[in-house]
């Protein structure tokens, strides 16, 4: 999903917004021109997420941020999910279809998103919404596609979104290898400290089981051509891939590459909501083939 005015407009009004909390006026604009020239400068052909690092530069020279500043909320984040880990697993274990609870508490823990969902995310929320888990609704006919593409794969690549969000992916990859034994599942992780996502150090701390693999970049999403090699073979093998969050949607769809990847994630953003038609914070499973 290439750069467009929506994504322009929104990466200008919440970087600005971010800036503005960081130093004088003088400097925000400063900051600001040069966030509009990266913009204005950058592939065409490139979705928003290609140009976190860039921003994440521009935060450091202009403002002296840290290049993991969302470092204190990843942390929390990831805290939050351990300490209701077993009860999450437990809610998605005693449902009467576990696999489509896992798909359920996977796509709430989209939520997690100190980035997008600037200013929006709270875990008391949070709190709210995991009560509510059993009542998601998620698209049966996605779903159920999904359940069959897995019952005869072997490969199963699974693209992670952000820090504690990877404690309820762990849930959902846990039910699924219990439901389908034989299926080989790899874990891929932003290739270092990006926004709040999630990384290798990351995965550990929630004790994911599976095969940790990384992206190769600071970009979240998975832009192709910029892939780790690890990546790229991962991708080439899998007879399914599942890719959380609206980044990699950004990143992989409308690109012709071929794989059979579904994404699920929540709605966040206009662009979004203009796309598929759905509310903001709307579950989505959608299959690439089909969109």
């Amino acid at each position: 999903m290439r750069l467009d005015s929506q994504c322009i407009l929104c990466l200008l009004r919440r970087h600005a917004e971010t800036a503005a909390k960081c130093g004088t006026e003088e400097q925000v604009t400063a900051f600001t021109r040069c966030l509009m020239r990266l913009l204005c400068d950058g592939p065409v052909e490139m979705s928003a997420p290609f140009y976190t690092p860039g921003i994440t530069k521009l935060f450091t020279e202009h403002f002296g941020l840290d290049d993991d500043r969302f470092a204190e909320e990843k942390r929390l984040s990831n805290r939050y999910v351990l300490d209701r880990f077993d009860r999450i697993s437990a809610m998605v274990r005693s449902a009467p279809e576990p696999l489509y609870a896992g798909l359920q508490a996977a796509i709430l823990g989209n939520y997690i998103d100190f980035s997008a969902l600037q200013g929006e995310v709270s875990f008391e929320k949070l709190d709210e919404m995991l009560d509510l888990l059993h009542t998601i609704e998620v698209d049966r006919a996605q779903f159920e596609a999904l359940r069959a593409d897995l019952s005869g794969a072997r490969e199963l690549l699974y693209l992670t979104d952000n820090a504690g969000e990877i404690g309820f992916d762990r849930v959902f990859l846990e039910v699924i290898a219990d439901a389908f034994p034989r299926l080989s599942i790899t874990v891929c992780v932003r290739g270092g400290p990006t926004q709040n996502d999630a990384t290798r150090e990351d995965a550990q701390v929630v004790g994911m089981p599976f095969r940790i693999i990384d992206n190769g970049t600071r970009i979240p999403g998975t832009v192709l051509e910029l892939a780790s090699d690890a990546l790229k073979a991962a991708l080439e093998k899998a007879d399914v891939t599942i890719a959380k969050g609206q980044a990699n949607v950004e990143t992989l769809l409308d690109t012709g590459h071929g794989y059979n990847i579904y994404y699920a994630f929540l709605v966040k953003c206009k662009r979004f909501i203009d796309r598929f038609g759905r509310e903001k914070l709307t579950p989505m499973l959608v299959r690439d083939r089909d969109n």
